[in-house]
């Protein structure tokens, strides 16, 4: 039976891990003393099928189903607000995730702290939905489990080796042995290809922070939609009673466990403010991920060029768990080495051979 390494114990790493382990022997790698650590931990938690390039979306399509059957979705809407001055970006951006015009009196009756003055455009969309990432994140690794898959926390790996075609990789004083390699590193994923003698393909890490604050007016606000400003200069949803706020930012950061600073998050609350009729007086806590781009902005999943048994399963940016399920199984296709799903075009714009 095929030996896997799956290094990193996010949501790609474990639904990865999932799809393989029933044809082959799998150990998932986690550096954090915990899976779902970083930027898996951290997630806005929502479903969204016009998120993202053509690529994405066709991931994201192609998750729904399994999504669906596994009862992990459920609604939500989405409102998209904004300003005089943004007539065209908005209608470009609503147009984009198919969304119905509104007056902003009916926007008030679904978000009641829309600000009449300040907003002049708004959409929505009834469809958009959440996605419960935790329920997501532990299927996925109870189906590993099950498969026999072994998860490994606290393996931080620093060094990589191949002899002849077997893998070793080493965590401190640990050691482990394959025939293949999963790169679903996140933030890391460059750093763990130089480690195995690969070049890197410029997946490049950016903070996204939020805050968490009291509900706006002590509003009920459990069905209020996730609202978005016009060009991601913002976002807001519902969390367990409270609201959460994030300037949407996108700073490029060495990998690293992530934090918000002060005046990233005051000048995103600045932004939505100036949309709401509600004043944030008092942030209870906050907290940031690091998304991990590819430079097109499509996820990286397939062979490496040089080396067939390293595969890239990274660039996740800020679609890991929409597009989990079609994404763990073409990494899956490409590690067994069987026919895949997903049609060839959406599978050469995943392909590492992009960058060659």
């Amino acid at each position: 039976m095929t030996n896997v390494i799956i290094i990193g114990g996010g949501i790609a790493g474990v639904s990865a891990a999932a799809a393989i382990a029933v044809d082959a022997s799998v150990t998932v790698l986690e550096a954090e003393d915990a899976l779902a650590y970083h930027a898996s931990g951290r997630s806005a938690a929502m479903f969204l099928k016009a998120y993202g390039n053509q690529t994405v979306r066709a991931l994201n399509e192609a998750s729904e189903d399994a999504y669906l059957a596994a009862n992990v979705l459920s609604p939500r809407g989405m409102m998209l607000l904004g300003k005089a001055d943004e007539a065209d970006d908005f209608e470009t951006e609503r147009i984009s995730f198919g969304m119905e015009r509104v007056s902003i009196a009916d926007a008030q009756q679904v978000l009641p702290i829309v600000n009449a003055t300040t907003c002049a455009f708004a959409g929505f969309l009834a469809t958009a939905q959440d996605l419960d990432t935790d329920l997501l994140l532990q299927t996925y690794r109870k189906t590993a489990l099950a498969a026999g898959t072994e998860f490994v926390t606290g393996a931080r790996v620093d060094a990589i080796k191949k002899s002849g075609s077997r893998w070793t990789v080493q965590a401190a004083e640990q050691s482990w042995s394959a025939d293949i390699i999963v790169n679903a590193a996140g933030a890391w994923a460059d750093e763990i290809a130089t480690l195995a003698g690969l070049t890197p393909l410029g997946i490049q890490p950016y903070r996204r922070s939020i805050a968490r604050v009291p509900a706006p007016g002590d509003h009920d606000v459990r069905d209020w939609p996730f609202v978005d400003g016009v060009n991601e200069a913002w976002y807001a949803k519902p969390d367990a009673g409270k609201w959460l706020i994030s300037p949407a930012d996108e700073d490029p950061l060495t990998p690293q466990d992530a934090w918000a600073e002060d005046m990233v998050l005051a000048e995103g609350i600045a932004r939505y403010q100036e949309m709401v009729t509600t004043e944030v007086t008092r942030v209870e806590t906050t907290w940031a991920g690091l998304r991990s781009f590819a430079p097109d902005r499509a996820l990286v999943i397939g062979p490496d060029e040089s080396d067939p048994t390293f595969v890239w399963l990274a660039g996740q940016g800020g679609y890991g768990f929409q597009t989990a399920q079609a994404a763990s199984q073409l990494c899956a296709d490409s590690v067994l080495v069987r026919a895949p799903e997903l049609d060839a075009k959406t599978i050469a714009a995943l392909s590492p051979a992009r960058f060659a």
